[in-house]
């Protein structure tokens, strides 16, 4: 299946470089046009005025400039729609590059984990070649945002899980609407829609006191200065416009034209046609009929139009942008109340949209969200959609679990990625991972974290089946020391695991699905063992269940004094002289280890030093 959708989307690509070049071709073809046309119009209009034909130069030249600026506009149409095809290929290769992997090609989006989270750092979930890395195709920073919070805020609610898994299943079939999504938002620019700053400014009171009152004053005024102006002109009147100009410019100096507001306001107008225009697109395609996006879009909405309200602050946003034109905005304001009438608009369109805005932000990143997800789905066909269990105690006392089979790594390229099954019941259920070095002990553990991660946000999971109970997921994988803070490596795991501990202590919580990995890795093998034993003891008596890896060998003596406590290893062989690897999950603990193999391999010594083999009472 996946093959097949990459050989779909490759020939959409071909279908449209092919429209590219014909649009190209004709955009020569009109190139050409009209620089004949003007080089014809140019010599007949010039031939006639030298004969002093007048009339018919004059019928030449209206009749030459009205060809030309026709064919003029069909010309900027064949440009517009090779620019949206070109827009249209780049998402098109991007879809491409995310079924690759090929991060190169896919485009970053800012964003980075929230320091001392549970899980975000170790599953990889942000930077370079990262979970969002991949996912991410949202359009405005609410959208990103958004999404951030469905990965970072888990467990969700029930209710509002089984919402928003419709939506994301809903826009996966939809693959025009997500796709045109973005290629609305692509084409009115390249940056993402900045809804904070729009919201920051169209929030602000503009609080002008009087300003009907003034406003009326000025308008009279300016009237009364252009009348009088034009009857000096005729020479009907002395110079008396002198006058209502003084009073006008007095009056203009001494107003307060919220010049906080319209400084922030100067280029705006653009961000809130960008805004009009994505949010039109989505409100055009939720009223056709009862779907879950209909659904969404009223209950965020209603029954305003975001569109129409934020296509009127556009304008008035940019009228008020002409500050940036110091000349031309002193000249129009000199005529009549330019910035008054403007500011007075904005406030009025601020009152009708104040209490909606946040709703209109909040629908977009809604939609922009789900069409992330949905378009992960789409991508990968072949994965499945998570089935989550009853919670822990609401039927029958129904049990925390993981179920997953054939699961998978979707960080991973399909001809590298090794499935496993995983199966965890019960709370205190444990399976202790031993392997050897290299092994996949880690990826593993990622492997479960992601995906559980991905299945409580509503996606697809690379898996066969996965079925799993809420769970509030906590990770000790990628632990670093902090100099800022003082902390050494075995310090900063230390507060890790118990951050872990505690929470396991949290009955009325969701159960803790922790994956740790090389636990007390930071210390001497003897404080390590007796650490990791009664950690992993208190660990199996909590609000808990989960895996944890380990070198210790010796710590497999566990299965035999906590009940639910299951050993499992990965492990190598050796062929030709070298390790290899098959990343596949067995029972019971580890037989091999490969540390010295390891060292040999690279040419390190590992014979032990003559009177240490002396002392060796094993001899």
């Amino acid at each position: 299946m996946a093959s097949s959708r990459m050989a779909q989307i490759e020939s959409m690509i071909r279908r449209t470089d092919h429209l590219i070049v014909q649009g190209t071709r004709t955009s020569a073809t009109f190139t050409r046009w009209r620089l004949a046309i003007f080089l014809i119009g140019l010599v007949g209009t010039v031939t006639f005025y030298k004969l002093d034909w007048y009339h018919s130069g004059n019928l030449a030249l209206g009749i030459f400039l009205a060809i030309f600026v026709t064919v003029a506009a069909y010309h900027n149409r064949v440009e517009t729609r090779i620019h949206r095809l070109r827009q249209w290929k780049q998402i098109k290769l991007a879809h491409l590059a995310r079924m690759a992997l090929d991060w190169a090609a896919i485009p970053a989006r800012p964003g980075e984990a929230p320091k001392s989270h549970p899980y975000a750092a170790d599953l990889d979930l942000f930077g370079a070649h990262s979970l969002t890395h991949l996912l991410d195709t949202t359009v405005s920073d609410h959208g990103r945002e958004r999404l951030h919070g469905w990965l970072l805020e888990q467990p969700p609610t029930p209710s509002h899980w089984h919402t928003r898994r419709s939506l994301v299943k809903e826009l996966a079939v939809r693959t025009l609407f997500r796709d045109r999504l973005a290629l609305e938002a692509k084409l009115t620019g390249d940056q993402e829609i900045n809804g904070k700053r729009l919201a920051a400014v169209l929030e602000h009171p503009i609080g002008i006191p009087h300003v009907d009152t003034i406003l009326i004053v000025q308008s009279l005024l300016a009237l009364a200065t252009i009348s009088l102006a034009l009857a000096t002109m005729l020479g009907l009147l002395p110079g008396y416009w002198m006058f209502s100009f003084a009073a006008y410019v007095v009056i203009y100096f001494m107003t307060d034209q919220g010049e906080e507001l319209l400084e922030h306001a100067v280029g705006l107008h653009h961000e809130t046609e960008r805004l009009a225009t994505v949010l039109g697109y989505i409100e055009r395609h939720a009223r056709r009929r009862d779907t879950a996006l209909t659904s969404a879009w009223t209950n965020l909405i209603g029954t305003a139009s975001p569109m129409r309200h934020l296509n009127r602050a556009a304008r008035a946003l940019h009228a008020i942008s002409i500050k940036a034109h110091p000349l031309v905005h002193l000249a129009i304001n000199a005529l009549c109340p330019w910035d008054l009438w403007f500011t007075r608009r904005l406030s009025q369109i601020q009152h009708e949209i104040k209490n909606a805005l946040p709703l209109w932000l909040n629908c977009l990143a809604e939609v922009e969200a789900a069409s992330a997800l949905a378009t992960f789905a789409y991508l990968h066909p072949n994965y499945t959609w998570p089935t989550p269990l009853v919670a822990a105690g609401e039927r029958n006392g129904t049990p925390p679990a993981f179920h997953a089979d054939r699961l998978g790594h979707p960080l991973l390229p399909t001809k590298t990625c090794v499935a496993n099954d995983v199966h965890l019941t019960e709370l205190g259920a444990i399976h202790l991972i031993t392997g050897s070095n290299m092994s996949g002990k880690s990826t593993f553990l990622r492997t479960i974290g992601i995906n559980l991660c991905l299945a409580q946000a509503g996606a697809p999971v690379c898996a066969g089946s996965l079925e799993w109970t809420w769970s509030r997921l906590a990770c000790c994988i990628r632990v670093d020391d902090s100099l800022d803070a003082g902390l050494s490596f075995f310090y900063a795991e230390v507060k890790r695991l118990k951050t872990i501990l505690t929470a396991t202590k949290e009955i009325p919580a969701p159960p803790v699905l922790f994956l740790i990995d090389e636990i007390f890795k930071g210390t001497n093998n003897r404080e390590r063992l007796i650490g990791s034993q009664a950690y992993i003891t208190e660990l199996s008596q909590g609000n808990g269940f989960g895996l944890v890896s380990t070198h210790d060998l010796e710590l497999a003596d566990l299965e035999r004094i906590v009940p639910r406590l299951i050993n499992a290893h990965f492990q190598e062989t050796v062929s030709a002289g070298s390790l290899e690897f098959d990343y596949r999950l067995r029972p019971g603990p580890c037989p091999t280890t490969n540390a010295l193999r390891i060292m040999e391999l690279e040419g390190l010594p590992i014979s032990p030093a003559p009177n240490l083999r002396q002392n060796d009472p094993h001899g």
